[in-house]
């Protein structure tokens, strides 16, 4: 069964945007120099908590500006736990000798302290703002609504009860649960052959058009790693060694 490990420290990728994505760092590692100046976000190339930060810094254009430091969540640094974030969770940005976590709260902080195009039109229209505000805050039930459903079919149920509780997490879609959605739609393709996106056309249509977009894109990597993180969370054989 595969592990949910990050890609191999030996491997350097490029992401689609031409980003040379660092290696993974372990418990052998050494530091980076850290609360030097350079402002750094640790993440884990198979966490979609990461990856909702990780495209809003995309987005913004800041990939010259925060660096990103892998972190091997099987086999965390110690100086990672020690120097950087005790509970030892991603994603976490080091920005002006602070440590700010939690994916939600760094997507506000990443717009209100860095340049770039804006994430939320809280200045622009109030009521294009209160809209996403609901999308947020909507966004835990519709991550607990995927991760039922992922059991459910661990658990050996049928379609339409799949069907039924998945309903709940795609009613709505916004780009906070777009790592979640694409997770599960590649999940149940290949654990039941069962397609999200049936009788909804503009959920596949959102889809293909996130994948349009580079900052998005960037940061997928290999989906097969993600798959397999996601079949190994629900005791399911994965096909990736």
């Amino acid at each position: 069964m595969a592990t949910s490990a990050a890609p191999d420290d030996s491997t350097v990728r490029e992401t689609k945007a031409e980003e040379v994505l660092p290696p993974t760092l372990g418990s052998g590692s050494q530091p980076p120099n850290l609360f030097d100046g350079t402002t750094r976000l640790y993440i884990s190339y198979i966490c979609p908590y990461v990856q909702r930060v990780w495209i809003a810094r995309n987005f913004k254009g800041l990939q010259d500006k925060i660096q990103l430091v892998a972190i091997d969540l099987q086999d965390k640094p110690a100086w990672f736990l020690e120097k950087v974030y005790p509970p030892g969770k991603v994603p976490v940005l080091e920005h002006n000798g602070n440590i700010i976590a939690e994916s939600l709260d760094l997507l506000s902080y990443l717009d209100a302290n860095f340049e770039g195009p804006k994430l939320f039109p809280r200045d622009q229209d109030p009521a294009k703002q209160a809209f996403a505000d609901e999308l947020i805050a909507s966004s835990d039930s519709v991550i607990i609504a995927l991760f039922r459903a992922g059991r459910a079919q661990a658990q050996g149920q049928g379609d339409d009860d799949i069907s039924e509780l998945l309903a709940p997490a795609l009613d709505k879609v916004d780009m906070v649960y777009a790592p979640f959605v694409e997770r599960f739609k590649d999940f149940f393709a290949a654990v039941k052959h069962y397609d999200m996106t049936q009788a909804r056309p503009k959920l596949k249509e959102w889809i293909e058009e996130l994948n349009k977009i580079d900052a998005y894109a960037a940061t997928w990597g290999d989906r097969r790693l993600q798959l397999a993180a996601l079949m190994n969370k629900f005791g399911i054989q994965s096909p990736v060694a």
